[in-house]
């Protein structure tokens, strides 16, 4: 599976995650398996895993999300097991978002979480975007990496707050 196909599964699973979670924000600590992340979601998140081709390498992506208030919340994480491939791809994901959802950059900034692997291509940015059957949408993201492992956080659509943003990617913090 290519990346471009890869990340449109990613949406379309979290949407499919959506089913299952309540309307209501419901903040909750959350650690995902492997990851040595805590992190803070505001509804039950579901976990899935897809394989996919990162920087030409077959990886396995694993996938947690929910949605509520109309957002879709969701963290996706990958091991590369090489430190030369992180940047690239985080560079390779963060460009793959902006063409899945057809948007444009609104803003972007250096990535702050806790514990991270210093790393140039590391940042949060906003796309304004929109989905195939053109319904306009905001995306929030957040890329950045611990080792070898790539992180990708994202609120996508619905109208979040600026502090449940906040809560959400101010939560992200890696283990030691």
């Amino acid at each position: 599976m290519s990346l471009r196909p890869a990340v449109c599964a990613w949406v379309a699973c979290l949407s499919a995650l959506a089913a299952a979670c309540a309307p209501s924000l419901d903040w909750r600590e959350v650690r995902p398996d492997e990851a040595g992340l805590m992190m803070l979601m505001p509804c039950k998140p579901e976990q899935r895993t897809r394989q996919l081709v990162l920087v030409g390498r077959p990886v396995q992506m694993r996938v947690l999300g929910c949605t509520a208030d109309g957002t879709t919340w969701g963290l996706s994480t990958a091991d590369l097991a090489d430190p030369a491939l992180v940047g690239p791809a985080l560079a390779e994901l963060r460009a793959a978002r902006r063409l899945n959802l057809d948007g444009t950059e609104t803003a972007v900034k250096a990535a702050q979480v806790g514990g991270m692997t210093p790393q140039a291509q590391a940042v949060r940015f906003s796309i304004a975007g929109k989905l195939p059957d053109g319904t306009s949408l905001t995306d929030q993201s957040l890329l950045f990496a611990h080792g070898t492992r790539v992180f990708h956080a994202a609120a996508l659509g619905g109208k979040p707050s600026a502090q449940e943003l906040e809560t959400f990617f101010d939560g992200l913090k890696l283990q030691k």
